[in-house]
């Protein structure tokens, strides 16, 4: 990939959920990027503390694949770094009070791209649960409501998942690989292979390329700058006010709803994607928290 040189602007920083953005000049250091060429290679790796060991080839070699791969989807990676100064607001404190590393918010970034995906095989949500999955780790998955679409509630769910498998396994990193491979499945492979490392075993071609992917979303998304990712603070999405309504009983009319608390039926299904018909049906009492923005978009 050729670059141009960029007319110089103003350097600018700006914190945003962990990201340090920043705008270069003309007069800045040899390009990081050229001709498809990833330079200044990271000299170290970890994921949640644990080191990735570069020293061994085949590792060094995917780590790069997956680096070179997203830093030339310019687009979707462009993406993730804006929609992670809203995302990460609500994913990282959850993480930190389930004593979960902060890494694991990259794990959710190469799940879905920080957004309420839906897979062919049925996942849905920022953490892509599958249904008996979700139900398994205490989220509501009905017509009416799907909890998976709550970025609080699935991330919670997340958690719980997490210290599972690392209660299991022992590794921060292969309870990230599980995620991907399960428990059952990377379980089966340590035993098969007789090794406990996740660098060490071979698995299959998603799982085997799942942290890898997370590593480099991490190197790019902490470093934008050195893969030429000049994203200025002005393009990040906005961190929207809101407030959350309590209720116990069924709400016959979204729409009316809406428009009872000053705002339309799209923008209270995209504060809410997890209500998913037109009416909330609750014939039990039981309590929801519904997201009301303070501005009205």
């Amino acid at each position: 990939m050729k670059l141009i040189n960029k007319v110089a602007v103003i350097s600018t920083v700006v914190f945003a959920s962990g990201l340090f953005v920043f705008a270069t000049t003309n007069d800045a250091k040899q390009k990081n990027i050229e001709d498809g060429i990833v330079s200044n290679f990271p000299v170290k790796l970890d994921f949640a503390g644990e080191e990735t060991p570069l020293k061994i080839s085949d590792v060094k070699e995917r780590f790069d694949r997956e680096l070179l791969v997203n830093v030339n989807l310019h687009a979707s990676t462009i993406l993730a770094i804006k929609r992670a100064n809203r995302a990460f607001l609500v994913i990282e404190p959850i993480l930190k009070k389930n004593g979960i590393p902060d890494d694991f918010k990259y794990l959710a970034v190469i799940e879905s791209g920080l957004v309420n995906a839906v897979s062919p095989a049925g996942a849905r949500g920022v953490w892509q649960f599958m249904p008996d999955t979700a139900k398994e780790r205490g989220i509501e998955v009905t017509e009416n409501v799907d909890q998976r679409y709550d970025l609080e509630k699935s991330t919670e769910a997340a958690c719980s998942y997490f210290l599972s498998a690392k209660g299991k396994f022992g590794s921060w990193t292969l309870a990230a690989a599980s995620y991907n491979g399960g428990m059952s499945g990377v379980n089966k492979q340590i035993g098969i292979q007789k090794v406990s490392d996740y660098y060490d075993l071979l698995l299959t071609e998603e799982t085997s390329r799942y942290v890898f992917r997370i590593l480099a979303l991490k190197e790019i998304m902490k470093n934008p700058v050195k893969y030429e990712f000049n994203i200025l603070p002005g393009d990040l999405y906005e961190i929207l006010p809101t407030k959350k309504i309590e209720i116990d009983s069924s709400i016959t009319d979204l729409a009316s709803f809406a428009k009872g608390q000053g705002i339309n039926y799209k923008i209270l299904k995209i504060h809410n994607p997890w209500l998913r018909e037109t009416k909330l049906i609750n014939d039990t009492g039981k309590k929801y928290q519904i997201e009301i923005p303070l501005k009205g978009y």
